[in-house]
């Protein structure tokens, strides 16, 4: 999923806020557990060699997500500087 608001479409390096979460079922319980709350902030840390899963840094540990799952994380980019 490609959307301008997802955590898909954050770059490596770029950062953003949480705002919602619109999974559901098992998935949207793994996010709420390793600290992806609205609010959170996240980081791009990189991608896998075939550019699924990516990597952010979450609440201070790199958790890989798959993009798939990132369609459903709402954000909000941070502006640099």
């Amino acid at each position: 999923m490609k959307c301008e608001n997802c955590l898909s479409s954050i770059k490596c390096g770029e950062s953003a806020v949480v705002k919602k979460i619109t999974a559901s079922g098992t998935i949207r319980r793994r996010l709420l557990d390793i600290g992806l709350t609205p609010g959170t902030k996240i980081e791009c840390v990189g991608t896998s060699p075939l550019g699924d899963p990516v990597a952010f840094l979450i609440r201070g540990a790199v958790i890989a997500i798959r993009k798939e799952d990132c369609g459903d994380i709402w954000v909000e980019k941070l502006m640099e500087g």
